[in-house]
């Protein structure tokens, strides 16, 4: 090997370094980047202050990559391995290698900060619920009930009025809901909200066949139902007797998001003889109103928002265009993100358990509902014991991700739900692009044993992005599935920055985030454009911006636009 080989050899190391942190999302870079993600906040007056990269317990080799790489540099010229030139050159290349290493590290710095404090400022400005004060509902006397507007396998929803609460006046189409705790803001113009106008509120019956009929059992047996529950969804000394611990711990709650739905009102009241009880649903009705039921005197009573339809009934009248139907993808992600972040899988997503309006600009917007098989653990870490066939796996068997469907119980066993509802949002993406759902049938394929060259192509009008979005979150191995946030962030990347990206230049796209803060800031919260499904996509994009999930969605866009659709899933 002669130096000036040497030397190139050393040099092209370099380069390949340099391009490995942007182009390759591997779990070695992701290793690599977890000492940036802990910013310490120095002393007032230090501003932001990055952890070493190297553990403690390599103490003795704290030095900096810089110094290192002069070290090497300097024993090369040294005559330091042995004197030969071939072995100095050898150094001398490591030596330039390491310091480019190092300098990658520093930009990976630069960029960590930039995003921690984007991060920072978007973070701080939560999601506010377009709610009206009402202070009471606590009982179902308080509400006035109207016609069902939805039924499942646990309970009906009725839409539902607040007779006592101050309407608007008759010729707007603004929604009166209850206080949740939360800032106050004017509510847009929705879907059909004009045939909403006097029952702007659903009210869902649970059915109570096993829990009995105390308002602890009742509390105790449905809790997850109170997942997203706001701050002001129960009574003051019912909350208080939940802390207590007469019925148990409170149940674990979301805070706000605008792709998850919330809970305003919950209490428990006598089961009422509503219209279509007795075509819809006889035997779940307590005795006193149908000698044949089975259902107890009383259950739970959970108040929210009226939303006009479905996801299904939305996809059955109407077929999203490329960018409508991106962002209706988009959404079912960000709010999977938000569910995983608080430590909780939902296990039972699919399109009639999504809810859908339109934004002031016609825009679709979705939220995630029906929490009654969310899986709500304490420790946050969305892996549930799985030691007996006893243990419920979820709920819907077709959307069951196979790391799901294939688990064997056993001593020992645990079932990861971390990506079962991110692969769930990719079977969905084919009812939103206007294919059947290929799950889902006599002949669909069955998530325990389907391959992923059996998924049929979505149609080539989808966006090419977002095709291989929906193929990787539908991959078989969980490790190589990307997460909801690294996912969404592919789409934000996709439909907003695919200039930035097409440079290649982390320092761009960093560019570019800053300029989409500073727009999204300038445009500001408030007024019509400020609630738009498209604003409200983006504070979200900011406001958990990480470096690490960033260099992951650069890395698998960058890699699925060089690679044949084949090719990406056999990687």
């Amino acid at each position: 090997m002669s130096v000036k080989h040497a030397v190139n050899r050393g040099l092209e190391l370099g380069r390949s370094v340099l391009k490995l942190g942007l182009l390759k999302p591997a779990a070695r870079v992701a290793a690599k980047l977890r000492g940036e993600r802990n910013i310490r906040v120095g002393q007032q007056g230090l501003g932001l202050q990055p952890r070493s990269f190297l553990p403690a317990r390599y103490r003795y080799f704290r030095t900096s990559l810089r110094g290192l790489a002069a070290r090497l540099q300097a024993g090369g010229f040294r005559g330091f391995g042995g004197g030969s030139p071939r072995n100095r050159a050898v150094f001398l290349a490591f030596g330039l290698g390491v310091g480019l290493i190092e300098q990658q590290l520093e930009d990976d710095r630069r960029s960590a900060a930039t995003c921690q404090e984007i991060q920072a400022v978007f973070s701080k400005k939560k999601f506010q619920s377009p709610l009206k004060p009402f202070p009471s509902g606590y009982k179902l006397e308080d509400y006035a009930i109207g016609k069902q507007i939805g039924k499942g396998s646990n309970a009906a929803v009725y839409e539902a009025a607040a007779p006592l609460a101050p309407l608007k006046e008759r010729n707007t189409c603004s929604l009166v809901e209850l206080d949740d705790g939360d800032d106050e803001v004017e509510t847009t113009p929705s879907l059909g909200c004009c045939s909403l106008r006097n029952f702007p509120l659903a009210v869902k019956m649970m059915w109570n066949i096993g829990a009995g009929s105390s308002s602890e059992a009742i509390l105790r047996s449905m809790s997850q139902e109170l997942v997203p529950a706001g701050p002001l969804a129960l009574k003051r000394e019912t909350k208080q007797m939940a802390l207590d611990g007469h019925f148990g711990v409170l149940p674990k709650t979301v805070s706000a998001h605008p792709n998850v739905i919330r809970v305003h009102r919950a209490f428990t009241a006598d089961v009422p003889l509503l219209s279509g009880a007795w075509e819809e649903y006889p035997d779940v009705l307590p005795p006193r109103l149908n000698p044949e039921g089975l259902g107890n005197n009383r259950t739970l009573f959970l108040v929210m928002k009226n939303y006009p339809r479905t996801l299904r009934q939305y996809l059955e009248v109407s077929t999203p265009g490329q960018r409508e139907g991106t962002l209706l993808v988009l959404q079912l992600l960000e709010g999977v993100d938000h569910l995983c972040r608080a430590g909780i899988a939902h296990r039972d997503l699919k399109s009639d358990n999504v809810l859908l309006e339109s934004d002031s600009d016609g825009c679709p917007r979705l939220v995630i509902t029906d929490f009654g098989c969310c899986l709500a653990q304490d420790d946050s870490s969305l892996q549930m014991p799985f030691n007996t066939v006893w243990v419920n796996r979820g709920g819907n068997a077709r959307l069951m991700a196979p790391e799901v469907s294939t688990a064997v119980p056993g001593r020992g066993v645990f079932i990861d739900y971390g990506k079962a509802d991110a692969w769930a949002v990719g079977a969905i993406s084919y009812e939103i692009f206007g294919q059947p759902n290929p799950f889902y049938g006599r002949d669909g394929l069955e998530s325990r044993s389907f391959q992923e060259n059996q998924l049929p192509p979505l149609p080539a009008t989808v966006p090419s992005d977002v095709q291989l979005v929906v193929r990787l979150l539908l991959r078989r191995n969980p490790q190589k599935r990307p997460s909801a946030r690294v996912a969404a962030n592919m789409l934000h990347l996709s439909l907003w920055g695919r200039r930035a990206l097409a440079q290649q230049d982390m320092g761009k796209l960093l560019d570019w985030l800053l300029c989409q803060s500073a727009v999204v800031l300038l445009r500001g919260c408030g007024g019509p454009r400020g609630n738009t499904v498209e604003a409200e996509l983006k504070r979200n994009f900011l406001s958990n911006l990480e470096l690490e999930d960033l260099r992951s969605a650069v890395g698998f866009v960058l890699y699925g636009r060089q690679q044949r659709p084949a090719c990406i899933l056999s990687a």
